[in-house]
């Protein structure tokens, strides 16, 4: 496999428009099918949560770790947050088949307020276990939107939701850009852009592993992450963050 490298343009387009879509496979097929056994492994074991509720799954399967500190997936990362990369949470997000609950309009850095120093150089990998296009729920972004990263929220049904908040007002969905990816494909987005998705209706799972890096310049505030675990995955700690691997 060829190491997955941004070029200047991809990095100007990701910096301008907030977003990138990877088209290409980020693991090779065998570890693109440990990765998914994996997932599986996640899903089987769930007991009552929901299927789109796995979250820091590799504080629980450390296997996940190879991946999240792989070069393949750094050196994809490097180019926009810089040498010094932490690595900040992972997810395993799973829409079911008819039932998949919506993501609402939503800024990541909105739900970590309080817990960093800084958002700006924060950037989502999502990777594509399953086929994610427009019949199954894929993910959607407002392109542009990265500039702000903190708008005002409103209370939602959970029941049809995946989050309890959406951003409140009008979200204009024709500028919405959708991710439609192939398995081992993948996408990159900032955390400040406006982001979600619509609920799968189809009769096709959509499942996604989001791999969420930040550069060490940002502080992690350790009494406001309590319980919370971060590794320390290329560079050098720069502001003094507590990592468990350092």
């Amino acid at each position: 496999m060829t190491q997955s490298v941004l070029n200047d343009n991809e990095v100007a387009f990701y910096r301008n428009e907030g977003y990138y879509l990877h088209k290409k496979p980020l693991f090779s097929p065998a570890r693109m099918a440990e990765l998914t056994e994996i997932f599986e492994d996640q899903l089987a074991q769930k007991g009552s949560k929901l299927s789109d509720e796995l979250d820091t799954p590799h504080f629980r399967d450390e296997r996940l770790l190879s991946f999240l500190m792989s070069d393949e997936v750094l050196d994809l990362v490097e180019p926009i947050v810089g040498p010094n990369i932490g690595l900040w949470s992972s997810h395993f997000i799973c829409k079911d088949p008819h039932v998949g609950r919506a993501t609402p309009w939503h800024e990541d850095s909105a739900y970590w307020e309080g817990r960093l120093s800084s958002y700006d150089k924060i950037v989502t990998v999502w990777l594509a276990i399953d086929r994610s296009n427009r019949e199954n729920g894929c993910m959607r972004v407002i392109p542009g939107t990265h500039r702000g990263g903190f708008s005002e929220y409103e209370d939602i049904d959970t029941g049809r939701n995946l989050f309890p908040t959406q951003i409140k007002g009008q979200i204009d969905e024709s500028k919405a850009v959708y991710f439609e990816l192939e398995p081992g494909e993948c996408s990159l987005h900032d955390s400040r852009i406006i982001h979600g998705a619509e609920p799968n209706t189809s009769p096709y799972r959509r499942c996604g592993y989001t791999m969420r890096y930040f550069s060490t310049e940002a502080r992690v505030y350790p009494e406001r992450n309590p319980g919370f675990k971060i590794w320390l995955a290329r560079g050098k700690d720069v502001a003094g963050s507590p990592f468990v691997n350092v």
